[in-house]
């Protein structure tokens, strides 16, 4: 896992041919606006949560965002821990966030 910048995190995310956005916030904090081509599954939602990492194809890179960064740092260590081999958590998380986003 790696905890990096708004620049880093989006620069290395449109760099990699493996990235795949995952959204960990809640469905009320989703209705606020996700960014782009973001796949949305809600940290709280607990073992359903982790049903569904679990179908996720561990060869891809995960670009990993919550509300402030802390439930995405979260949610790339329990992944890791579960065979993900690259996580990356998005520091500050959509409270920074300066990019688009769809709302």
């Amino acid at each position: 896992m790696s905890d990096l910048t708004q620049e880093q995190w989006a620069a290395k995310a449109q760099a990699d041919p493996e990235a795949v956005i995952l959204d960990v916030r809640t469905d009320q904090e989703v209705e606020e606006g996700i960014i782009p081509g973001a796949i949305h599954l809600d940290f709280y939602q607990g073992a359903g949560f982790l049903e569904e990492i679990d179908k996720l194809d561990k060869a891809k890179s995960y670009y990993v965002y919550c509300r402030s960064g802390n439930r995405s740092g979260q949610a790339c260590a329990l992944m890791q821990s579960r065979g993900f081999g690259r996580t990356y958590n998005l520091m500050g998380g959509m409270m920074e966030w300066e990019g688009d986003v769809i709302t």
